[in-house]
């Protein structure tokens, strides 16, 4: 398969959360990219939502990758923009200031980290694009299509005790990795052909104890591991893919290159997948 085929149905696009083992959605857009099979519409939770974000604005596959390869093989330039992007400072510690300097403000942080050309609205999107979020005190998800691009992206990557909640017409929203992790359901049932990518990882052989925070982050992706394998069980898109990303941690972005070599396998499963799918559509 080496190009775009006239009578091929629109692509549905869904990629999924799990930190900086989304950085291997960066490889499925470069393959859909090379074959000429641009994604009809776009829906991201979390990580899957800040990249599908930056896709649906009209930047190149290639592009993005160096972006981000660029963005993150500089560990000081990247500490400097957190330390930026904080919400409060390290004397709130010791007061009762709100402030907390662990914490940091995810609509700064997409405006410090994302490419200039992202635009400020969903409307504004050369693609369609759906993010999820997680309505903290309803237990509900929250889906955003229209409006801030940034306020909805922030409040779909609002991980808890790491990224601010993000209030949005009254309600107060956070990591839709929490409720949704794969929203593949978005685009079933419309003629699509909808391409999946799960990076919630998986298990993996090890016996030394985590520290705290590595267990609040594990126990985390532990669960939306569990809630993919839940939806699965009931509804599947045409394409699921499951790249080799189990072995990296949630904030892991400083291993961006080793993360997209793990991933590379992705190109010929998505092609061979992508060919036979539509073999037997047509």
């Amino acid at each position: 398969m080496t190009g775009p085929r006239p009578t091929s149905p629109p692509i549905g696009l869904v990629l999924g959360s799990g930190g900086a083992r989304g950085l291997a959605h960066l490889i499925v857009l470069e393959t859909l990219e090379e074959l000429g099979l641009p994604p009809a519409a776009i829906a991201g939770s979390s990580i899957g939502a800040i990249i599908g974000a930056a896709s649906a604005s009209g930047i190149s596959a290639r592009a993005l990758r160096e972006h981000f390869e660029t963005l993150f093989l500089n560990r000081t330039h990247v500490m400097a923009r957190l330390w930026k992007a904080r919400v409060g400072r390290v004397k709130d510690l010791f007061t009762r200031s709100p402030g907390n300097p662990v914490l940091v403000d995810g609509e700064a942080l997409l405006d410090l980290f994302w490419p200039d050309s992202v635009p400020d609205t969903f409307e504004a999107l050369e693609i369609p694009l759906t993010v999820v979020a997680t309505d903290f005190y309803h237990h509900r998800e929250i889906r955003f299509d229209s409006g801030s691009l940034v306020s909805g992206v922030a409040a779909s990557m609002a991980m808890p005790a790491l990224v601010k909640p993000v209030q949005i017409e009254g309600h107060v929203l956070i990591d839709g990795g929490a409720i949704n992790p794969l929203p593949f359901e978005t685009f079933l049932d419309q003629g699509m052909v909808v391409i999946a990518v799960d990076v919630s990882g998986g298990p993996k052989v090890s016996t030394a104890l985590p520290g705290p925070f590595a267990t609040m982050i594990g126990a985390a992706q532990i669960m939306q591991a569990a809630l993919v394998q839940q939806k699965l069980q009931f509804r599947q898109p045409d394409i699921l893919l499951k790249p080799d990303v189990a072995g990296f941690q949630a904030l892991d972005f400083f291993k961006i290159e080793a993360i997209l070599t793990a991933s590379a396998p992705l190109k010929d499963q998505l092609k061979y997948a992508l060919s036979d799918h539509l073999d037997q559509r047509l």
